[in-house]
């Protein structure tokens, strides 16, 4: 069941991942709501070609920290990342779903723009079960 989840998991960020580094390369499919917008519809903030393809990269290592843990990978991690790396995963993930309280997460207050609409339906609940699902592999390790 653990190899499933991380697969699973990998097959998501790598989704991610790509779509990042499309995104970087100057495409422009998908990329009309994914950035929270203040209530006059101006972007709180512009992501930069080198700050996307730095989260392509992160995304994609996460992903392969999956096929890692699961054994199907097999690389030493750090003592300190193989033994936290799942927490820190599911701190992050948990944390964005439940938002900062104002344009992003669950109990955003700005929640009518397409970013807003797309986050209650897609983002968060996405990092919420990416959290738990996580959660289920670390307490399975």
């Amino acid at each position: 069941m653990t190899n499933i989840i991380s697969v699973a998991l990998f097959s998501v960020f790598l989704f991610l991942s790509f779509l990042h580094f499309y995104w970087s390369f100057g495409g422009k499919w998908g990329n009309q709501a994914v950035v929270p917008t203040k209530d006059g519809g101006a972007p709180v903030f512009i992501p930069g070609v080198i700050s996307t393809f730095v989260v392509a990269i992160g995304l994609l290592c996460f992903g392969v920290f999956y096929l890692i843990k699961c054994g199907l990978i097999g690389i030493n991690l750090p003592i300190w990342l193989d033994q936290y790396g799942f927490w820190i995963l599911i701190f992050i993930f948990i944390l964005r779903s439940i938002g900062d309280f104002d344009y992003v997460g669950f109990f955003k207050k700005h929640k009518s723009s397409p970013f807003a609409l797309n986050d209650t339906k897609y983002y968060s609940p996405l990092c919420l079960v990416i959290g738990i699902l996580t959660l289920v592999l670390e307490l399975n390790n």
